[in-house]
């Protein structure tokens, strides 16, 4: 009787010992609502195809505008889902670098590449400027193979862009940057034109012969990259032509893109096309303009950059559709840029963002028109007639929307930009206040962005970066260790680990 019971009793104790495990081993996992970042029996199948979407200047403030915006333009006070804010995952990251809470891109992209912090204006080497940072895509390149892709809606040697493949003690050093490019060997670059810090041109060192040279085609206009056959070839797509650039050699924002020139969604799907195989793919794609019209305080500009970039985060989407076990899409910001608001004082409670459509150029082609009316000499009040046909904004003469009426104080506040504006930039000196109200920027259109985003119910409190977190969405395989608050540099351990690098 006694060995029966003893016989009882182990029994119970292997059934005890055997729901601890089980236990145990379910507490270190998660769902995608958890908390911590252990991957679970979904996350085992490690991604063979891995997008990187990172929105320069694009945190929760640009996300949550741009969400209003769409739900106000169906006369709703409600959000509209962009791509990648119904992901499964949603988790935050702090910003801050070596040097600062308001950190600059090219230490937060560094974060992101190499999982190290560093100084502002550093990519991809320590606080001494004296060692260099393997990225992930090196990583990727060398160890596994695959195949590696770089877009940009922004110059292809700007920080972000480049923390994928450079290593530079200051993110100015553009030459140094493209030669890294060349030298790289990934597969697919598309983008805005190189920048050159030298005095002078490329024409002692010509990078598009250098890249052909190695075997890249490479194209440099509209026309060119229609005709792409990316296909098993390595390409290299520079926006170098007017019709294929603005001004900066950059993509045109999306309020201002003609139809000639190719979205940052179209060059998504191009490199798809150039990067797809057995082994494997890694694509960094940068939205580089919600961060220069952030810079500005243009908030119509802003939002359409936005959901330019949701349409290229689709591409990608449309992509994990067919490969939903291989693929993980991440989609975050490298830090928030000009302070954004949902609110301001002279509205209260209220928004009005629809009038925000009243807006049909980018601060930067309006730019333009001012330095027409500046050469011209145009009289102040033509000038408030165009800005009524460019911003909607009318005077009490009008009759028109009470919403859009400028008040006397606005009216003094563009009297006193156009004033401003009216003077050679050359010659142009600004005291404390007017560097407050206008930055580096043409006062006249900041004063007419800065009106209408107020009349809407945003404010502004930069033309800086800030300190902010930013969203961390993510989709696919091994999508719940984006779950959770973490630092930037957790984004790369957790590739790392998923891929398998060293």
């Amino acid at each position: 009787m006694k060995s029966m019971r003893v016989k009882i009793s182990l029994i119970v104790l292997a059934f005890a010992i055997i729901a601890g495990m089980i236990l145990f081993t379910s507490a270190g996992q998660t769902d995608s609502s958890g908390g911590n970042n252990a991957v679970s029996s979904n996350a085992a199948a490690n991604p063979k195809y891995v997008f990187m979407f990172i929105g320069d200047g694009m945190s929760y403030p640009q996300l949550s505008v741009t969400q209003a915006y769409l739900g106000a333009l169906e006369g709703k006070v409600e959000t509209v889902d962009l791509a990648m804010t119904n992901f499964p995952i949603a988790g935050s990251a702090a910003t801050f670098d070596s040097t600062s809470f308001a950190p600059d891109s090219a230490s937060t992209a560094t974060s992101y590449a190499t999982g190290h912090k560093t100084l502002s204006g550093v990519i991809n080497m320590d606080e001494t400027k004296t060692i260099k940072y393997e990225t992930i895509t090196e990583k990727l390149f060398k160890q596994k193979g695959w195949k590696i892709g770089v877009v940009s809606s922004v110059n292809l040697n700007h920080a972000t862009p480049a923390a994928f493949y450079g290593h530079q003690a200051s993110r100015g050093n553009y030459y140094e940057l493209s030669q890294e490019l060349v030298n790289s060997g990934f597969d697919y670059f598309a983008g805005g034109k190189l920048l050159d810090s030298r005095k002078g041109t490329y024409d002692r060192l010509d990078v598009y012969a250098d890249l052909r040279a190695k075997g890249y085609t490479v194209a440099t206009t509209a026309a060119e990259y229609r005709a792409l056959n990316p296909v098993g070839k390595k390409v290299a797509v520079f926006s170098d032509d007017k019709d294929f650039s603005d001004d900066t050699g950059a993509m045109h924002y999306e309020l201002d893109r003609p139809n000639t020139q190719p979205s940052l969604a179209d060059y998504v799907r191009t490199g798809i096309t150039a990067l797809n195989n057995d082994k494997g793919f890694f694509m960094m794609v940068e939205g580089g303009k919600v961060d220069w019209s952030a810079h500005a305080n243009d908030a119509a500009t802003t939002i359409n950059d936005v959901i330019s970039f949701s349409e290229a985060v689709q591409a990608a989407v449309d992509f994990y559709n067919q490969h939903p076990n291989e693929t993980l899409i991440i989609v975050t910001g490298d830090h928030e840029t000009g302070g954004l608001s949902i609110g301001f004082a002279g509205t209260g409670y209220d928004t009005h963002l629809d009038l925000l459509t009243r807006q049909k150029v980018s601060f930067i082609e309006y730019d333009k028109k001012i330095a027409e009316f500046r050469r011209n000499r145009t009289p102040v009040n033509q000038v408030i007639a165009d800005i009524k046909a460019n911003f909607g904004l009318l005077t009490a003469e009008d009759n028109g929307d009470p919403l859009l009426t400028l008040s006397e104080f606005e009216l003094s506040q563009i009297r006193a930009a156009y004033e401003k504006s009216m003077t050679d930039p050359s010659r142009r000196s600004l005291n404390e206040e007017e560097n407050l109200l206008y930055g580096t920027y043409e006062p006249l259109s900041v004063a007419l962005t800065h009106i209408l985003n107020q009349k809407a119910g945003l404010g502004w409190t930069s033309y800086a970066h800030t300190g902010v977190p930013v969203p961390v969405f993510a989709m696919g395989a091994g999508q719940e260790m984006f779950n959770g608050f973490y630092d930037n540099t957790k984004v790369f351990h957790n590739l790392k680990a998923l891929t398998g690098v060293n």
